[in-house]
């Protein structure tokens, strides 16, 4: 297979990776729907709407940068091959990781501890 088609399957996957993550953050955003923040094995936080304006952003961000990088390659071909792959892929990975970071800060590291009991049985 030509490297050109590996290159356009690509650019078109970038397509439904930006309207996810646009539909995303304009769920957070606008409708106020917590249920997809900072994600844990399919489970938001106690408290996701404390870290749903970082979510939102990060979303937001990560599907703007690829909406632009398809406007600039398809629309205007003002970017280079190399350049296009290379922000694409970048905004991939770094979106993930923050995602990542945010969901196991806001479940935290370990494993949820049981409170501890009195002899009474009382906490």
């Amino acid at each position: 297979m030509s490297i050109f088609i590996i290159n356009w399957i690509f650019l078109l996957a970038l397509i439904p990776v930006a309207f996810f993550w646009l539909r995303r953050a304009w769920r957070i955003g606008v409708r106020r729907d917590f249920s997809e923040v900072a994600l844990k094995k399919g489970l938001p936080p106690p408290d996701a709407e404390r870290y749903a304006p970082y979510e939102m952003i990060i979303n937001l961000l990560g599907g703007g940068v690829l909406v632009a990088v398809l406007v600039a390659v398809l629309g205007f071909q003002a970017l280079a091959h190399e350049d296009w792959i290379a922000i694409a892929g970048s905004t991939l990975w770094i979106k993930l990781f923050a995602s990542f970071a945010l969901s196991r800060q806001a479940h935290g590291l370990g494993p949820a501890r049981k409170p501890k009991t009195k002899p009474g049985g009382t906490p």
